[in-house]
Parts: C-alpha cells; sequence; structure tokens
C-alpha cells in the first residue's frame, strides 16, 4: 500500500498518516461523527473556527443552495475558547487523528491570545488562522492587506509554538502577495481558498435570500479558482500548501495535489455526504495502488513540469 502520510509543518513536526482534512464549519468538532464513520483514519480534523467569546452567528437566513454549490453566511457560530477548552480539547486528546483549531480574532491582539491560550493543551496539535471569512464584518481585512496578514502572523507565532497554517482568501487581487507574506512572519503552512463572496436573489420576495445580503460560495464551482491559486502560489513559497473548493472525490484531490498542494481539505461534500473524506481517502489509496504509486511525493506538482 501507498504511503500517503504527509508533512504539512515540517519544522514542527506536524506528520499527517494522510493529506485528507476536514475543512472548518464543515465538520463541526469531529465528535459529532465518530458514530458516523472511524474519523482516526483522517489525516487531520480542523474544528470550526473558535474565537474569543461565544457567538450566535449572523441573522437567518444563513445558506442556501446555489448552482453548483452552497452560499453560507454563518457569522462563525461557535462555543467560545473557554468552552473548547474545557470540554472538546479533553475529548481531542484521547484520539490518534490530530485536531487543528481555526481560530478568529477582531484583531492581532485577539489572535495572540488565542494561541496563546491554546498553546501545550492537549488535543490542540495546530493552528489554521481564519484571516479570511467573508461573512463577518472586518473577517476579510487580514487576509486581503499582506500587511495586516503578516502582523497576526507574527504575533500567533510570538505567542504560540504550536504549528501555524495561514488560510487564505480568494477576494484579493495577487493572493501570492499575501502567501508570501505569512510565510516571511512565520507561517508552517498556508490553506487556500477560502470561500468567494457571493450572493442570491428570491427574485418572488424581490428580496437577497441570505439574511446578511452576502455569503461566502463554495462547492464545485469554486474548485477551478481554487486550483488556479493553489497552482500561482505553490510557484512563489516554500511551506507546504493545503489545498481547498469543490474537494469531493479522490480525483479533486490529485488535482491540487498535482498542482502542488500536500494536503486537501474536504469542506461542502461532508454536507451531502458526511463520509466524503473517507471516501476521499480509500480513492487515494486505490488510485495510488492501480498507478503503481508508493508515494504521493511522485505526483505532487506534476502539472508543474
Amino acid at each position: 500500500m501507498a504511503d500517503l502520510s504527509v508533512e504539512v509543518a515540517v519544522s514542527r513536526g506536524l506528520r499527517l498518516r494522510s493529506p485528507v482534512i476536514t475543512a472548518s464549519g464543515t465538520f463541526g468538532y469531529g465528535i459529532e461523527y465518530q458514530a458516523i464513520f472511524d474519523i482516526q483514519r483522517l489525516g487531520a480534523i480542523i474544528c470550526k473556527t473558535t474565537t474569543v467569546k461565544p457567538r450566535t452567528g449572523n441573522v437567518q437566513p444563513r445558506i442556501a443552495e446555489v448552482a453548483g454549490g452552497m452560499l453560507n453566511s454563518i457569522g462563525l457560530q461557535n462555543v467560545g475558547l473557554e468552552t473548547v477548552l474545557r470540554e472538546k480539547a479533553p475529548v481531542w486528546a484521547t484520539w490518534q487523528v490530530p485536531v487543528i483549531v481555526n481560530i478568529a480574532g477582531e484583531n492581532a491582539e485577539e489572535f495572540a491570545y488565542l494561541a496563546s491560550r491554546l498553546d501545550g493543551v492537549p488535543g490542540v496539535a495546530g493552528l489554521e488562522l481564519n484571516i479570511s471569512c467573508p461573512n463577518v464584518a472586518g473577517g476579510l481585512d487580514f487576509g486581503q492587506d499582506p500587511r495586516l496578514a503578516e502582523a497576526v502572523v507574527r504575533g500567533v507565532r510570538r505567542a504560540a509554538s504550536l504549528p501555524i497554517i495561514a488560510k487564505l482568501t480568494p477576494n484579493v487581487t495577487d493572493i501570492v502577495t499575501i502567501a508570501r507574506a505569512v510565510e516571511a512572519a512565520g507561517a508552517d503552512a498556508v490553506s487556500l481558498i477560502n470561500t468567494v463572496v457571493g450572493m442570491a436573489v428570491d427574485v418572488r420576495a424581490r428580496r437577497p435570500v441570505l439574511g446578511a445580503l452576502f455569503g461566502g460560495l463554495s462547492g464545485p464551482a469554486i474548485k477551478p479558482i481554487a486550483l488556479a491559486m493553489v497552482y500561482k502560489v505553490a510557484g512563489a513559497v516554500d511551506i507546504p500548501i493545503i489545498g481547498i473548493g469543490g474537494i469531493s472525490t479522490a480525483e479533486d484531490a490529485l488535482e491540487f495535489i498535482m498542482a502542488g498542494a500536500t494536503a486537501v481539505e474536504v469542506g461542502t461534500a461532508t454536507f451531502l455526504d458526511p463520509t466524503t473524506p473517507l471516501q476521499v481517502l480509500e480513492g487515494l489509496e486505490t488510485w495510488c495502488q492501480a498507478e503503481g504509486v508508493s508515494s504521493l511525493a511522485q505526483v505532487r506538482g506534476a502539472a508543474r513540469r
């Protein structure tokens, strides 16, 4: 059987048994899925975004199905840092699969505070910095300005020794500039892309479908955008890239890996079928066996050669 293990934070020793990760906001805290399939087989689980205080999220309606995907305007609803530390982390500490905590702050200081509180906590294997959420006020500011993105990462790097993954937004003119900035600031990896800003209109009601007007577009519709950005960033940075956007099959995952990604996150597809991450993993195993591939390193970046 092929070796599917990958390093997503080489200098900090975060090695995953496979490249398949669950995307933040689409898999809860992982705990909810234990009875559905063996989540321990996955490479990692990224929990939904954690903020300092609990958030109730945006006004309803917050989700809308659209052609090729979905719009969401959840607004980072979550239980807050203290509940994560008290109730979630102790469960994660009993697992084999590493859990990466996605965090979001209203300023660089809040990001650093969250990182400092999570640093060294059993069950927390790394941090994904949400500097790219399109459906909260100011959520895109950090990810659209290289100076702000760099400041957030530098602050987190000083506050914690955990592996840092900076999650980037596609809603920029030049994503390469942002990727280079977070790499220079000390990010161990980048994940891209977050959702694309979009909206839908109910023609009968003559009103926007989402209560917050705009939301983040995810699903198959954004895969070509995500692939292009992964390809561009892979040629500009030396740190690992985690590809996100419309992944629901092993072939989708392989496209990202061949474009230069080290790992992938499966997100929206889990709403249709919660076992999709496992199906992607098993599909990769089958493909490698059929193609005589002993390690994904053999095909990583193949589309760039």
